[in-house]
């Protein structure tokens, strides 16, 4: 009881996936992946009916704003675009959100924060990719610092880092630096996951309002 109307029996957009497989490889239950269900369709029909969530519809999920771009933002979204269609299904919404779950294992965190951070995917952060993305942080946080401030930020947090002095961080260093400064990986928990139930419908209701105000 308290699950949403099973989907099962639905004519299904392309992408889509039973909750019960969602539920066996990710920290949701059943209900839980249900109720994302009713998001996903939310946010997959906001600019392009298609029920497939879009770059521009995932900006706007995060900015209320579908031409803001940004960097973080960006790789987010490849990294949820598992298939790399450009395009996030069902499947892939569920899967990668689980990442953010309290429940989620710390290595899968870890794991997801590298590849984040590894922009041109070579395996490797390398210096100039760290700077980018500290940029980019700091850009959505309307932090304001001094060019010499971030590059003092930024060769401090390589040299750390890079404990082979090669020049880039590889994953064994990342997962030590990660262990030592936790706080690096704050963001890959949502709270809020462990209640999902409750918190989507209400934001599902909210948004609704929100725009018919519009």
């Amino acid at each position: 009881m308290g699950c949403y109307l099973s989907t099962s029996k639905k004519v299904q957009k392309p992408g889509y996936e039973e909750p019960n497989i969602l539920a066996s490889e990710t920290p949701f239950s059943v209900c839980e992946v249900e109720a994302l269900y009713e998001l996903y369709k939310k946010l997959s029909n906001s600019i392009i009916e298609d029920g497939l969530i879009h770059r521009e519809e995932f900006q706007l999920a995060l900015f209320r704003n579908k031409n803001k771009r940004n960097l973080f933002a960006d790789r987010i979204f490849d990294l949820f675009d598992l298939k790399r269609n450009g395009v996030i299904e069902f499947g892939e919404f569920v899967r990668s959100l689980g990442i953010f779950h309290p429940n989620a294992a710390l290595e899968d965190k870890t794991a997801f924060a590298f590849r984040l951070y590894d922009l041109r995917q070579t395996g490797y952060i390398e210096r100039e990719e760290l700077k980018e993305m500290v940029l980019a942080l700091l850009h959505e946080s309307d932090l304001m610092l001094s060019d010499d401030m971030i590059e003092a930020i930024v060769d401090k947090t390589f040299g750390d880092a890079d404990t082979k002095g090669d020049g880039r961080i590889d994953q064994d260093e990342w997962k030590a630096f990660v262990s030592k400064h936790p706080s690096l990986i704050k963001n890959m928990t949502l709270p809020y996951l462990k209640d999902i139930t409750l918190a989507f419908p209400s934001f599902v209701v909210r948004t609704e309002v929100e725009d018919s105000e519009v």
